[in-house]
């Protein structure tokens, strides 16, 4: 099955270069949309051998996503893996998460740090969790153990049905909403989260949790 991985990335120069390599050491081909960096990450990144997709401004998560879905669809790609730029996910992984896609069992893979290992959650993160999870329960009525996780893989199919107008985090919930809308086929699957100290300074606090509240209430 031919696809993409798709990294947003903002000021991620210190990282970018290992974690494309890791992915394509892993035989996949990588999307990183430099999301308005003020340092060299996408230079980085096509050093390491992405494909880079360049927004002039920051334009948030969820957009930087949208546009390499965009991409992949444009050019062909019959799945897409979404992951992050900053270290905590393995790349060793993608194949377990794209499996259940790529054989059809279903059409979207959550990662899921419950069921596998998350590695020194900090507790404000732990607690932004549990509440997603409620929130994710009364919105969409999705019954997951993991919320708000960026390591996905998706078909193709599904992606071209969906609609997403977030272009921040806000986006993470969205996704979830069109999972339940559109009813498609989703299961978890365990994953592993490293909590760096590079990656917890980058992380989300629980003040940006009311601002994805807010965006998903008023921005819809």
């Amino acid at each position: 099955m031919k696809t993409l991985v798709i990294i947003p990335a903002k000021n991620e120069a210190a990282k970018i270069g290992e974690v494309v390599s890791g992915v394509m050491a892993q035989g996949f081909e990588v999307a990183v949309i430099d999301d308005g960096s003020s340092d060299d990450t996408g230079v980085v990144a096509k050093h390491a051998g992405a494909k880079v997709l360049h927004h002039i401004i920051n334009r948030g998560q969820g957009a930087s996503v949208k546009t390499g879905i965009k991409y992949g669809l444009e050019n062909g790609y019959e799945a897409m893996v979404f992951f992050d730029a900053d270290g905590q996910m393995r790349a060793d992984e993608i194949n377990k998460v794209l499996e259940p896609v790529s054989s059809g069992s279903c059409e979207v893979a959550l990662g899921s740090r419950n069921l596998g290992v998350a590695i020194d959650m900090p507790r404000v993160t732990r607690m932004v969790k549990k509440l997603a999870l409620i929130f994710t329960l009364l919105t969409s009525r999705l019954k997951l153990t993991d919320t708000h996780n960026g390591f996905q893989a998706w078909s193709a199919g599904a992606l071209r049905q969906i609609n997403l107008v977030q272009d921040r985090y806000a986006y993470a919930s969205e996704l979830l909403h069109e999972i339940s809308r559109l009813k498609l086929r989703y299961m978890e699957v365990p994953v592993t989260i490293i909590y760096t100290q590079y990656s917890k300074k980058k992380g989300q606090s629980i003040f940006n949790a009311f601002n994805i509240l807010w965006d998903l209430i008023f921005k819809k």
